[in-house]
C-alpha cells in the first residue's frame, strides 16, 4: 500500500521546480500532493500535479505584521486538517515563507520533516526549520550559513533535474551555426535586454549565429523585429515549459543563476557564464555559480561589470575556443555519475530509513 507523502513549496520557479522533480521521484512509491501558495502556480503543471493552496502571506510589512500572523495561524489549522484528512506521513519543503504554516502543522501533528536546499546558501525558512526536520538534501557540504551542530543532517544528493533533462543529448551545432542562449529565470534580467542585443549583431557580421533569448512577455515582439531586421535567427519567448528543447539546441548561455537552471545546463553539458542576480537573497546565486566556476565549468560575470566584460568574454570564447571545450569536458566530468536513477535510489534511500 501506497504511502502518504505532501511536498510545500510555492513563490518562484527556484522552489516549485525542485519540489516537482521530488513529485517525480516520489510518485511510484506513494501518493504525493504539492502544496502552494497562488505565485506557484505559474510554474505549476497543473494537469500533471495533485495540488491544494495554502496562500501564505509574507512577513515582511511591520504594519502588517499582526494581521498576517492571524492569517499563519488560520492556515496551520487549516494544514492540520488537510495533514490529517489526506493522512500524510511525510512532508517534504523546498523552503520559503511560503512552508511555515504546512511545516509548524506537521511539527505539531509529529510527522517527519525533510528539507530540500537547492542553494549554496542555506535559505532563511529552512535555517529555521533545521531544528524540526530529519534530514536535508543538499548538493554539497559546503553550504553557507550552515549551523555546524546541524551538519549530520546533510545528505548530498545530484542536483535535482527533470527526468527529460537525463534523456535529451545536446544537439552540438557548433560547427555549423553557433547558437546562444540567454536566460533572464523567472525573476527576468533587464540587464540582458539593454546590453546584449546590439552586442549580438555586432558579433554576427563575423560569426553565423541564432540567439534563444528569453526576456519578459511584452518585450517578445520587439526584440524578435529587431534581430529580423538584422538577418539574426532567433527564437524570443517568455515563458515554455519546454525549456529542455532550447538548451538542447544551445552551443553557450548567458544565463541568471538559479540553482535549477545552473544543474540543467550543467547536466545537459552547456558552458554557461553565469550572472547571480545581485538582489538574491544572501547573494545565494553568486554563491551558485561560484560553485561551478571553482570547477572550472562556467565564466562569472557580476552584474556591476556586466556591460564592460560580457564582449571581452564572448569574444574570446569565438575566438578560442580551447577553453570553451575544456569547460564541456569538465562538466562532462561533474556530471559522469549524475543519471535519473541513481538521485531517485538515493532520495528513497533515505526516507525509508528515516
Amino acid at each position: 500500500m501506497n504511502k502518504n507523502f505532501l511536498i510545500t513549496t510555492g513563490g518562484s520557479g527556484g522552489h516549485v521546480i525542485p519540489a516537482t522533480i521530488i513529485y517525480d521521484h516520489l510518485a511510484n512509491k506513494s501518493n504525493i500532493i504539492i502544496s502552494t501558495d497562488k505565485r506557484g502556480l505559474n510554474y505549476l503543471n497543473k494537469k500533471n500535479y495533485k495540488f491544494k493552496i495554502i496562500n501564505t502571506p509574507k512577513l515582511n510589512n511591520i504594519f502588517l505584521l499582526p494581521f498576517n500572523l492571524l492569517i499563519i495561524l488560520f492556515l496551520t489549522l487549516k494544514s492540520i486538517f488537510l495533514l490529517k484528512k489526506q493522512k500524510i506521513l511525510k512532508v517534504f519543503s523546498t523552503g520559503g515563507y511560503m512552508s511555515l504554516p504546512i511545516i509548524l502543522a506537521a511539527r505539531l501533528l509529529g510527522l517527519k520533516i525533510f528539507l530540500i536546499e537547492p542553494n549554496q546558501v542555506l535559505g532563511r525558512a529552512n535555517r529555521f526549520f533545521l531544528n524540526f526536520c530529519q534530514k536535508i538534501f543538499c548538493y554539497s557540504k559546503e553550504i553557507k550559513n550552515f549551523p555546524q551542530n546541524f551538519k549530520t543532517k546533510i545528505v548530498i544528493i545530484n542536483p535535482l533535474v527533470k527526468k527529460k533533462i537525463y534523456e535529451c543529448k545536446p544537439l552540438n551545432n557548433y560547427k555549423n551555426k553557433f547558437t546562444l542562449l540567454v536566460v533572464g529565470g523567472s525573476q527576468g534580467a533587464n540587464v540582458f535586454d539593454n546590453n546584449l542585443k546590439d552586442l549580438i549583431v555586432k558579433i554576427s557580421k563575423r560569426k553565423s549565429i541564432k540567439i534563444i533569448h528569453q526576456t519578459s512577455e511584452n518585450n517578445v515582439s520587439a526584440l524578435n523585429s529587431y534581430y529580423l531586421e538584422n538577418n539574426i535567427e532567433n527564437k524570443i519567448f517568455s515563458f515554455t515549459e519546454n525549456f529542455v528543447d532550447y538548451i538542447q539546441q544551445s552551443d553557450l548561455c548567458i544565463s541568471r543563476a538559479g540553482a535549477t537552471t545552473l544543474a540543467e545546463l550543467s547536466v545537459m553539458n552547456v558552458p554557461f557564464i553565469a550572472v547571480p542576480l545581485p538582489t538574491s537573497k544572501d547573494n545565494h546565486q553568486f554563491e551558485n555559480a561560484n560553485f561551478y566556476k571553482n570547477k572550472d565549468c562556467c565564466w562569472l560575470i557580476e552584474q556591476t561589470y556586466f556591460k564592460e566584460e560580457i564582449e571581452e568574454t564572448l569574444n574570446k570564447i569565438f575566438d578560442n575556443k580551447t577553453n570553451y571545450l575544456q569547460k564541456k569536458e569538465n562538466l562532462k566530468k561533474l556530471n559522469y555519475q549524475n543519471t535519473w536513477n541513481n538521485v531517485n535510489q538515493k532520495i528513497l534511500e533515505v526516507i525509508n530509513e528515516n
